[in-house]
């Protein structure tokens, strides 16, 4: 996954000036001048982390980063900061920023700390994908086990139909993390009814827990 930085800055020379400085450390910039540029760019898929100035007319670097933790709390968020902006850049941090940078700042350390973000922010998309990977694959041995419990010889109508019901209980715990509230509902069971359900079949919510 190549190294990608969202660049929010509305002083046009010092945009342009980081913008030159990431481009020659073959880092794939995207420039915007104000967080209303930026917005569209800002989404839970984004692979890369943002670079953004503190202080900016409208919507500030504290705004930005709200909207960016309500998007996807681990997208890495670098505030850069003037002298005077250091105690508010503390306080982002507590808010969820990933770093903060004085200006202006040397390019090692500029760098530094895009690295650190960026391997941070690959390793949290590499294990989305292998969760849901994982995820699309049980998913499908579920289905084919209901299948085969729907069609499998030699057994009377009643045990294929507690097969399926077992198979599709099963299922919505799955999908629900192991929730019984949440699978019943999706079920549309009652509580009571679906936990009957759950002792007659000798399955157990908190075996599909996954945290």
């Amino acid at each position: 996954m190549s190294a990608k930085v969202l660049l929010v800055e509305d002083d046009r020379a010092v945009r342009e000036a980081l913008a030159d400085t990431l481009e020659l450390a073959d880092r794939a910039c995207i420039a915007a001048g104000s967080f209303v540029e930026a917005k569209d760019r800002i989404r839970s898929d984004f692979t890369g982390v943002i670079l953004s100035d503190m202080r900016m007319p409208g919507r500030d670097g504290f705004h930005l980063l709200d909207y960016a933790q309500g998007v996807d709390p681990d997208l890495p968020v670098i505030l850069l900061t003037g002298e005077g902006d250091v105690p508010m850049a503390v306080k982002a941090l507590g808010r969820g920023a990933f770093a903060f940078l004085e200006k202006p700042c040397e390019t090692s350390d500029l760098l530094a700390v895009l690295d650190r973000a960026q391997k941070s922010r690959t390793m949290v998309l590499e294990n989305r994908r292998r969760i849901t990977e994982s995820g699309d694959a049980a998913a499908a041995r579920r289905q084919e086990q209901i299948a085969e419990a729907a069609s499998e010889p030699g057994l009377t109508l009643a045990d294929r139909m507690a097969r399926v019901e077992a198979a599709l209980l099963e299922e919505a715990l799955a999908r629900a993390g192991g929730q019984a509230g949440v699978a019943a509902q999706a079920l549309g069971l009652p509580r009571k009814t679906f936990y009957d359900k759950l002792a007659r079949h000798g399955i157990r919510a908190d075996h599909f827990r996954t945290g």
